[in-house]
């Protein structure tokens, strides 16, 4: 991850749409994931150990930002509505967009 003047940002990865943006291919994320993995991996013993590792921690610090938190359990009842909106249309699924709309779903 670069900063405002393009330098690396210590500890800081990024992949897929986050890391190009909205753009590409599946092949294309894999290999920026495969990429960042990479990255990652050649920096691991210089990565410092957080102060407080367990996950609470993190979703707390995040809370406390004000940041909205998708946890996993919450991206499985995302992935359900998708699944149930696209059977009630007769597709597979219908991806839920708009990013209001999908934490709604994912927190009811």
């Amino acid at each position: 991850m670069l900063d405002l003047d393009g330098m690396a940002v210590p500890g800081v990865y990024a992949t897929g749409w986050v890391k190009r943006g909205p753009v590409g291919l599946i092949g294309h994320t894999k290999s920026d994931a495969a990429e960042t993995i990479r990255s990652l991996l050649d920096d691991l013993d210089g990565i410092p150990v957080p102060e407080s590792p367990a996950r609470e921690s993190i979703l707390e610090h995040l809370a406390a930002r004000g940041v909205d938190v998708v946890t996993h359990e919450d991206w499985l009842r995302l992935d359900a509505h998708e699944l149930a909106l696209g059977e009630s249309g007769g597709r597979e699924r219908i991806k839920v967009v708009p990013r209001e709309e999908m934490i709604r779903a994912a927190r009811s």
